[in-house]
């Protein structure tokens, strides 16, 4: 633990002029100053105007009588480290940070307690005759001592925070490790971690997969939601929100602007042990968003192309379906395959209606006629067959999906 060690040490030609009496006087009134700085602190600082009993109220008691302590110490022996002392004020910085308190609160007291001692020293310093550049070396010394402890407060706020912090961010870790796992989920492993984490455990989750930054810096960072948990480390890095369809949680634009321009694929929503699942998907949007299959810009949510996702989830499948069913084009010109095969899957997407496929297509209802009787001396009768149709359709539209991607590359 660094603790801070006071430093403001007087200087001798201040010490030399305090009369030594004066020691052995503000020593006797302590405990009396303490009471009144006590009572000051709690009638103007609402964080501390709790009970008059309990640990609050020793603590509170305790770190009165340190600071007045502390201020007389330096009047006797002006060289003197008073390390117990910052360590007290160290630990109540500390306590401050465990509790979830603000360190205003603590820092309010202080000045607020300092200022209301060192007027009532004052009092003494003016029954003993002093003059005033003793009164002065007196009010210099009393906010030195306010400072020291100040910054001891601030130094063990700064430690617990940052342990707290790391050590939150580890379970935090370690849930998100055991969500995202290829195992089985146990719920009350979960349920475990998830207390240790600090985080309410949600009904259903979604994954999101981010697009690796090659520089990693800081300011690309994308802006966490509410209770995300997130691994930037991960490849791709992955963040799993909480409760993903409630509150616009993905409202769009400011969901992407959180995201800070980064391109991201949003898994579908599922159950929370099943989050694995999620990113699965998240990954594998992803992944053809960097081919152009999916939109290579902006934030891709997997529940909006289930269908190319089904298409290319086993594409070794898909390459044979599509060279077998699509065989009969591989008879004609590249060109015309092209025209042919853009017609074909308009006229089966259509319903047969020759009207809609030209105006799909922005040509002539006689030039669809014209292609289709080529299509029929292809294919022949396997244009009727209904298990046919569905495998030309999926083969057609994942090579459609596959050229448009080429094609913005």
């Amino acid at each position: 633990m660094a603790v801070p060690t006071p430093h403001g040490v007087p200087s001798g030609a201040v010490v030399a002029s305090l009369p030594l009496d004066l020691v052995g006087l503000l020593r006797t009134r302590l405990d009396a100053v303490a009471d009144e700085v006590e009572e000051e602190v709690r009638r103007q600082v609402p964080e501390y105007a709790r009970p008059a009993d309990g640990i609050y109220r020793r603590n509170l008691r305790a770190g009165v009588v340190q600071a007045l302590t502390l201020f007389v110490d330096h009047i006797a022996d002006p060289r003197g480290q008073a390390d117990a002392i910052a360590s007290t004020y160290y630990e109540l910085g500390r306590g401050e940070a465990l509790e979830g308190r603000s360190l205003d609160a603590l820092q309010s007291a202080l000045r607020i307690g300092g200022l209301h001692a060192w007027r009532l020293m004052g009092r003494t310093a003016e029954e003993l005759g002093l003059d005033t550049a003793v009164v002065a070396a007196l009010g210099e010394l009393a906010f030195r001592t306010v400072h020291e402890v100040a910054e001891a407060a601030a130094a063990g706020y700064a430690e617990a925070q940052l342990r707290s912090t790391d050590e939150l961010d580890r379970r935090r870790r370690r849930l998100l490790d055991l969500l995202l796992g290829d195992g089985p989920v146990s719920p009350e492993a979960v349920q475990d971690l998830a207390h240790g984490a600090r985080w309410p455990v949600p009904r259903h989750v979604a994954v999101v997969a981010l697009a690796a930054s090659p520089d990693r810096r800081e300011e690309d960072r994308p802006l966490a939601a509410a209770g995300a948990l997130v691994d930037m480390e991960s490849r791709p890095p992955r963040m799993l929100v909480p409760d993903p369809d409630g509150s616009g949680r993905f409202g769009g634009r400011a969901f992407a602007l959180a995201l800070r321009g980064r391109p991201a694929a949003i898994g579908p929503t599922v159950p929370l042990t099943d989050a694995a699942q999620s990113l699965h998907w998240a990954t594998r949007a992803l992944g053809l968003m960097g081919r152009g299959i999916l939109p290579r810009q902006g934030v891709v949510r997997c529940a909006d192309h289930l269908s190319t996702l089904l298409l290319h989830n086993d594409e070794p499948l898909l390459a044979q379906l599509a060279a077998r069913v699509l065989a009969p084009l591989d008879a004609v010109s590249t060109g015309q395959r092209a025209r042919l095969a853009e017609t074909l899957l308009a006229w089966l997407l259509s319903g047969s209606n020759v009207p809609d496929v030209a105006a799909r297509l922005h040509i002539h209802p006689q030039t669809v006629r014209y292609r289709l009787r080529q299509l029929e001396k292809l294919f022949g009768d396997a244009l009727r067959d209904p298990g046919t149709r569905l495998d030309l359709i999926l083969a057609l539209r994942a090579e459609a999906v596959r050229e448009q991607g080429t094609s913005t590359s």
